[in-house]
């Protein structure tokens, strides 16, 4: 056992010499070594002959201690004004900002009523008309509200009032007093037309609620020109397609109404929705603020907006078996898209045109028309109320012209 430790610290440089006479060499090393340290012993006795050897420690050895000891001490903390073109264009636009809460009337199991929060989403401040100021939010943020709350920048809440919504669009306009809100909390719109594609945006609301509220979160534009279904009346079926703005700055819910800012602090989008899947992740969408101004406009004025109509009910014409299309309405067999009318209300802007249950309407104003949802952005996007369209249709299997003059008496 003990010859085997030797050989372990052998391991790490210990000498271990096994032969027969090493007992007689030790012997003779050992008296050599006391004969050179007298020797060594003098040399350095005559070599130094003044060294006290009862010296205090070397001066440059106490003089880095005392250095030591002037910097062993607590550190302090370092303020730093970070100032970056983020945090301008966020203090910019973050004072007009607001957060809006939708009160709405609900029945207790007592059987009494009350008010209560039905959700909490975000606004934004852009102008200020007498001792009023006016806020653009979506139209699903204020959607069946008895009472809106308007919760300002600093915390403050007033009551709030919806001039007017907007299914279509999704926008909304509220009306709160403009008592005590600065003139820098009115926010600037930019130009949404002048985007590009990695352009910096930041996007400003409350996501899950006011406790969150003011929150910021960065991006870039991921897209422009996008269109996006959307089933309106919650049928399942698409009635519209949303023309928005795609962005990977996230937008939760509470975001709902809220601004998309770019980098000189301008607000260029509404936000308004996001891909909600598991599977998904960065793709929110942000209403272009171009596309926004006329809406709200109208809704100012009107509560409402002014849509031209041809008052008529329509159905795609690929919901219709390929039997009924040509059978019921007669048509060519190489036409298989289209927009079938279901009925015509009287008086209306088709009716007075001629048009007639089961017409297919295949163009307006020269341009194909393959379903409901074209035939509704061409009248919606480039018609106004007083317009004229011309129509082309089929009836009975024969191709027709009309012209129809537009109201808004009567609705799509």
């Amino acid at each position: 056992m003990e010859r085997s430790k030797r050989k372990e610290w052998c391991l790490v440089g210990l000498y271990d010499d096994h032969s027969p006479n090493r007992f007689k060499k030790k012997r003779g090393g050992f008296f050599s070594g006391i004969i050179g340290g007298i020797i060594g012993a003098l040399l350095m006795a005559l070599l130094f002959p003044a060294l006290d050897w009862n010296e205090p420690p070397n001066q440059n050895n106490a003089a880095i201690e005392e250095n030591r000891g002037k910097t062993d001490h607590p550190s302090k903390n370092v303020s730093l004004d970070v100032t970056t073109d983020i945090t301008e264009a966020v203090e910019k636009a973050g004072k007009g900002v607001v957060g809006i809460t939708n009160i709405q009337t609900a029945k207790f199991w007592s059987g009494g009523e009350g008010q209560e929060a039905a959700g909490v989403g975000s606004g934004v401040i852009y102008k200020k008309a007498g001792d009023k100021a006016l806020i653009v939010t979506n139209n699903h943020v204020v959607q069946g509200s008895s009472q809106l709350e308007v919760t300002l920048s600093d915390g403050k809440k007033v009551s709030g009032k919806q001039l007017g919504g907007d299914i279509w669009t999704d926008l909304a306009v509220v009306e709160i007093d403009a008592d005590g809100i600065a003139d820098d909390a009115v926010t600037e719109f930019g130009d949404s037309d002048a985007l590009k594609i990695g352009e910096q945006v930041m996007a400003i609301g409350n996501p899950l609620g006011l406790e969150f509220a003011g929150s910021v979160t960065q991006g870039i534009i991921s897209g422009v020109n996008r269109a996006v279904p959307v089933d309106i009346n919650g049928d399942g079926v698409a009635d519209w397609n949303a023309e928005v703005i795609q962005t990977d700055a996230a937008i939760n819910p509470g975001n709902s109404g809220g601004a998309l800012v770019n980098i000189a602090g301008q607000v260029v989008g509404i936000n308004s929705m996001k891909i909600a899947q598991s599977t998904v992740e960065g793709i929110g969408f942000s209403i272009p603020i171009n596309y926004v101004i006329p809406i709200i406009e109208d809704l100012e004025k009107y509560g409402e907006v002014k849509r031209p109509s041809m008052g008529v009910t329509l159905r795609d014409v690929a919901e219709v078996s390929a039997y009924h299309q040509q059978e019921t309405l007669k048509l060519p067999k190489d036409v298989t898209t289209g927009v079938m009318i279901e009925s015509v209300m009287a008086n209306s802007p088709a009716g007075k045109a001629g048009l007639e249950e089961l017409d297919v309407i295949v163009e307006l104003d020269g341009q194909k028309v393959d379903n409901v949802i074209a035939l509704r952005k061409h009248l919606y996007n480039t018609k106004k109320v007083g317009d004229s369209m011309d129509v082309t249709y089929y009836r009975g299997g024969k191709k027709e012209k009309t012209t129809i003059k537009l109201t808004d008496e009567a609705r799509l």
